[in-house]
């Protein structure tokens, strides 16, 4: 009895060792598409931005309505992204992975044209699923940001 008991444990161990390094692999993988983002940020191509989401993507953005679909988000990327003083940096903090999902975690640094004309820069924290997709690409499902700025100071 504890022959076996030992040996179900020890198989156990085996198993969940083996999907922590699959997650462990996976969440990498994710970091480094995430870095990959960050730096195709600095191109101001909302297209090559937007490949990053998977087509029935949400994202959800302080202010304005929730976007649903790859047609919604490059709609919403394509002026922001256009705009003469837009930048955008972001950094993970945290990644996590589970099976087909991962999320991440970090803070953010937006520039953008404010309301009086001049570079207005927002700083705040995000947090993206991202699901693994048929050919093992990973691709943002769910993507929301926040400011850290008080109500009304952007």
């Amino acid at each position: 009895m504890r022959i076996g008991l030992l040996v179900g444990c020890v198989g156990l161990l085996a198993i969940l060792a083996g999907c922590s390094g699959s997650d462990t692999a996976d969440a990498q993988a994710v970091k480094a598409r995430s870095e990959a983002w960050n730096k195709d940020a600095a191109s101001k191509d909302a297209a090559k931005f937007a490949t990053y989401y998977a087509d029935d993507a949400t994202v959800m953005i302080p202010n304005e309505p929730i976007f649903r679909g790859m047609d919604s988000i490059k709609a919403v990327l394509t002026p922001m992204m256009q705009d003469p003083n837009f930048a955008l940096s972001f950094n993970a903090s945290k990644i996590e992975a589970s099976g087909i999902l991962v999320y991440s975690e970090g803070t953010y640094s937006r520039t953008n044209t404010g309301r009086d004309g001049k570079p207005f820069v927002d700083t705040g924290k995000y947090l993206t699923v991202w699901k693994k997709q048929a050919d093992g690409s990973w691709k943002a499902i769910e993507d929301i940001y926040n400011s850290d700025l008080p109500p009304g100071g952007n």
